[in-house]
């Protein structure tokens, strides 16, 4: 998807504004770089992309390019690149009266350095002198003559709105923690005709954030899934499959080595770390090398093998096959989940879940995880109950269309926040069971969904909210060698892998009545079965 960076095939430049753009950034001076007189560094394969961005044109002049979607590794100096583009807007041939450009971080102090990188670029050009107003404590550069500026500004500021830029840089999406300056910045675009949008990051994980929603439409952008002239994508990532320790994969993700940048020695050393060390190996991965990993540091399965179950369950097909729900109630902030599971063959399962979340402050919760709870009550994925706490009414009513519908043969609970609704199904005379979360009951459902995913034999249908809660699980294990599911961070949500592996491990032990504990490594204490 870069090959063209590298292959000299011809740039469209109709009116010369690449190649005007080009000779802009090679006046310019940083106070850290090795050429004569401190020149900018511009790099053949940055040129290439400057070129791209800036060349082709409407017949009217205006650039084709409006979004540029850049996924560089760490030490590949897309900062240095951004700042400079920063200023071609502010005080280059790129500028406009009143225009006002942008560099917008996560926090403040990451927006602070592409500030700096501008900052000191200026400084290292006696001309800028006199010239441009630089007011440090705003982080603003400002361009009298034309009455342009540059302006650093966080996705944690106060207020996101009232921004009309002309060219905005967004630095390290993957680690934005809201939507708000996001979306305030793609309003303010559209208000000025030529205005662009450069997005330059790492790599991020999982799949549920606005960073990975960002690039996935780049992606198909650069495979010709989607047809946009608009867009250029520019993906420096190296495929999950790849061996990471192949120095070839790494200069194939990492553009500026071929030219010093960064250091080999210095990716070397952290290589021989990674080997050693599984947090290292991760962070080695995403940030030097751009793979985009699962939600979870230590997942519990690879997801592009939990991935290979997608295809799509067929619940009207499923009508009167044995069914087994497993339910995890929630707490004031997690979710609420079902989950139906059938037999597959032998020994393998169809999943099917329902999710509840509270009403109440929808947007705000999702803004704290991460994720789009509006989104997902708009397609279905996720029903939310009137409140800021689920209502259990709703899940029994769930439950009872489900059993309605379905040959279910038990459903299980944790019967901690349970109690009252295992017993109103229990008068109804449905078939609810006791199913204790600790490590007797739960160490087993764990070990058979694991072989069901690892061994290719669960499909999922890809559902969005179910592979989020997948991706967040971390791993413990006893002393005994058995797993049990817990929460990455306090903001994760699991929810549905625990209802997951509880419906799977009651539908493997099928009708005798039996769980799949007897496998359990240690003292049973902790099974009921009502």
């Amino acid at each position: 998807m870069t090959s063209w960076i590298f292959d000299d095939t011809p740039i469209d430049d109709p009116f010369g504004y690449g190649e005007r753009a080009v000779q802009f950034l090679r006046l310019l001076k940083h106070p850290k770089s090795t050429l004569p007189n401190l020149a900018f560094d511009l790099s053949p394969w940055q040129e290439r992309i400057v070129r791209a961005i800036y060349g082709p044109r409407h017949p009217d002049g205006r650039r084709i390019i409006r979004t540029v979607a850049m996924l560089l590794p760490r030490g590949n100096r897309k900062t240095s690149l951004g700042a400079a583009l920063a200023l071609l807007h502010t005080i280059g041939p790129e500028s406009v009266p009143h225009g006002e450009s942008m560099v917008a971080a996560s926090d403040r102090s990451q927006a602070r350095i592409a500030y700096a990188e501008a900052y000191s670029i200026i400084e290292a050009e006696a001309r800028f002198y006199g010239k441009l107003r630089l007011t440090d404590s705003k982080n603003r550069i400002q361009n009298p003559k034309k009455g342009s500026f540059f302006e650093a500004i966080s996705a944690d500021a106060r207020t996101a709105h009232g921004h009309t830029p002309v060219f905005a840089l967004v630095d390290e999406l993957h680690a934005w923690p809201k939507r708000d300056l996001w979306e305030a910045i793609k309003s303010g675009l559209v208000k000025v005709p030529n205005s662009l949008l450069m997005v330059i990051s790492t790599a991020g994980r999982g799949q549920e954030n606005l960073a990975f929603e960002f690039y996935d439409y780049a992606r198909k952008v650069a495979r010709g899934e989607v047809i946009d002239p608009t867009w250029l994508p520019v993906l420096f990532e190296t495929p999950r499959d790849a061996d990471w320790q192949d120095e070839a994969v790494w200069y194939a993700a990492n553009p500026g080595l071929a030219y010093g940048y960064p250091d080999i020695a210095g990716l070397r050393q952290l290589a021989r770390e990674a080997a050693e060390i599984p947090a290292e190996r991760s962070a080695f991965q995403q940030l030097n090398l751009n793979m985009w990993l699962d939600g979870s540091a230590d997942p519990f399965v690879d997801m592009m093998v939990y991935d290979e179950g997608s295809f799509p369950v067929d619940l009207d097909a499923l009508e009167g096959q044995p069914c087994w729900l497993g339910v995890d109630l929630s707490s004031t902030t997690d979710l609420t989940c079902i989950v139906a599971a059938w037999r597959n063959g032998e020994d393998g399962f169809i999943v099917h879940p329902w999710f509840f979340c509270p009403e109440e402050r929808l947007r705000e919760r999702g803004e704290r995880d991460k994720v789009s709870y509006p989104l997902w009550a708009e397609q279905d994925l996720i029903t939310p109950t009137p409140g800021n706490v689920v209502d259990f009414r709703y899940v029994e009513d769930q439950i009872r269309e489900i059993c309605a519908r379905f040959n279910v043969r038990e459903i299980a609970f944790d019967p901690h926040l349970a109690r009252n609704t295992l017993n109103t199904l229990l008068d109804e005379g449905l078939p609810a069971v006791e199913m204790r979360q600790g490590w007797i009951t739960m160490a087993p459902a764990v070990k058979e969904l694991e072989r069901a995913i690892v061994g290719r034999r669960f499909i999922h249908g890809g559902h969005a909210v179910l592979r989020w809660n997948f991706e967040n699980i971390v791993i413990e294990i006893d002393k005994a060698g058995n797993k049990s599911f817990h929460k990455g961070k306090s903001r994760e949500k699991i929810d549905g892998a625990v209802a997951t592996a509880m419906a799977v491990a009651r539908c493997a032990a099928g009708d005798s009545g039996v769980s799949s504990y007897e496998t359990f490594e240690g003292d049973i204490e902790e099974w009921s079965y009502v």
